[in-house]
């Protein structure tokens, strides 16, 4: 217990859409699972952020709060990049940064433990590691003394993208001020304001508080929120490595932000005795929120070029060219983003990133399936991309994970070829269960029972024809599954 008090517990927020980041973001794969700013995917920089940090004891393992139709990927990526133990809490809705912190805060106590907890979104770039450590530090001195603690970004510029925090009276020793108001997004006259004021600091999203505290502070403030939480966290059922809060009544729950439901009440109920403080932060934040601040995070050629992928330009100026899948050449663009995927491509005015969103709306209106999921999909098992397709037929990529499997499955409507190009395959087709090598191939008949598994050590590959006069992903019974996704009740004698 003693332990526990003096304890940091990162809880990482990975909800979000990022629908200002279409094409690259989409529904089921939202721009928290990109590798955006560097080699590793944002999930993964911010799960490893606190990596180095000497002055504190930090938790072994992260708790993560995301939607629980990503949570397959959540999970996978946090093994690659070698954090082993997470708890996954499963949002079955989502209800904003609020109801997502209340979860973790109860399942952070289960056990009698009170560690201050440091919320952080997934989809943050932080450059400078060192000086946001020493930021953290400055925090958790603050917090682990009973107050609630958030992280202002120092301005630079009047930004009216962001939310602003005056600075009140300065903390005894550190930089921590206690805050003294907050301001919603202004336009461009009283962000210039802000700025010349200098005391007043963008709002970063960021949040440190002890697990006990929150909860005193959520249920005094949102006393709905906290009844709706704790009663789903008690119906919470263990599901492989996944808490499942209990859904209908999770769903039941108001949505609100951090700071709308707790943070800005604070200095209005001093009966909480909770303060609200804020720790200025220059550590080369950006929460990505469009294209243009992506092509500021990174590096840039002469002419202020960034380029991600297989890019070539000439006669450009401050533009970002991304592509994911082909040769991207730019020729005599200024200021301009262009972003190319497998199945769409947009080119914009960098000053107009923001209004990205309003062309996922259009394609939404229209009932595209762009907004939600790429060509390529992942799945718990590997992936498969759909490379080809025509009337009646479909040609699929498939990568199956080592010592991975797909569930025992049959097809109503389509059969299926499968020809293995890498690897091998253990195939399940009918009553027979026999191995294919490279360049060997069988039939799935319409209406046969079949699996396919890796046994080995090396991803398997495969090519598959489909055909059939149905070929969409619904056309799927499942007997056995690996993975808790649905098959048939049983039968009742």
């Amino acid at each position: 217990m003693t332990e526990s008090l003096n304890l940091l517990l990162p809880v990482v927020l990975c909800g979000g859409s990022g629908t200002r980041l279409w094409p690259l973001s989409r529904e089921t794969y939202p721009k928290q699972f990109l590798a955006l700013a560097g080699a590793r995917t944002m999930l993964q920089d911010t799960a490893l952020r606190l990596r180095g940090l000497t002055q504190i004891p930090v938790a072994k393992a992260p708790i993560l709060v995301c939607n629980a139709e990503h949570r397959f990927l959540a999970a996978s990526q946090l093994v690659e990049a070698g954090i082993h133990g997470a708890s996954i809490v499963l949002e079955p809705a989502g209800r904003n940064t609020a109801p997502a912190l209340t979860l973790a805060a109860l399942h952070a106590q289960v056990d009698g433990g009170d560690p201050v907890l440091l919320a952080m979104p997934a989809d943050h770039v932080m450059a400078n590691l060192s000086a946001f450590h020493r930021a953290i530090e400055q925090a958790f001195a603050v917090a682990s003394g009973g107050a609630m603690a958030t992280f202002g970004i120092v301005a630079d510029k009047p930004e009216t993208g962001y939310g602003y925090i005056q600075c009140g009276e300065p903390l005894q020793g550190g930089d921590a001020h206690y805050i003294a108001s907050f301001a919603e997004k202004p336009d461009a006259a009283r962000a210039q304001s802000y700025l010349d004021a200098g005391n007043y600091l963008w709002n970063s999203g960021l949040f440190m508080v002890r697990t006990s505290v929150w909860l005193k502070a959520i249920q005094s403030c949102r006393p709905d929120i906290f009844a709706a939480c704790s009663a789903a966290m008690a119906g919470a059922q263990k599901d492989v490595d996944f808490i499942r809060p209990a859904t209908e009544i999770f769903n039941t729950c108001p949505a609100d932000s951090i700071d709308y439901a707790v943070m800005e009440r604070l200095p209005t109920r001093p009966d909480l005795g909770i303060p609200a403080c804020v720790v200025p932060l220059q550590a080369g934040w950006s929460d990505l929120g469009a294209w243009d601040a992506l092509w500021q995070v990174r590096e840039q050629d002469v002419h202020g070029n960034a380029h991600v992928g297989d890019t070539i330009q000439h006669g450009c100026s401050n533009t970002l060219l991304l592509s994911s899948s082909r040769l991207v050449a730019g020729v005599g663009l200024d200021n301009i983003v262009v972003v190319e995927t497998a199945d769409a491509i947009l080119v914009a005015d960098k000053r107009q990133t923001q209004d990205v969103k309003q062309v996922v709306a259009k394609l939404r209106e229209a009932g595209h399936t762009l907004t939600q999921t790429h060509r390529k999909i992942h799945r718990p098992w590997g992936w498969y991309d759909s490379i080809d397709s025509g009337e009646r037929f479909q040609v699929k990529r498939i990568v199956v994970n080592p010592g991975a499997s797909l569930s025992l499955q049959m097809h109503h409507h389509r059969a299926e070829h499968w020809i293995v190009v890498k690897g091998t395959a253990q195939v399940t087709n009918g009553d027979k269960v026999f191995l294919l090598g490279e360049n060997e191939s069988t039939f799935i008949p319409l209406g046969h029972m079949h699996r396919l598994t890796n046994p080995g050590k090396v991803p398997l590959e495969i090519i598959e024809v489909q055909s059939g006069s149905y070929l969409n992903e619904d056309d799927i019974v499942r007997f056995e599954d690996t993975y808790g996704r649905a098959v048939p009740a049983p039968k009742q004698s």
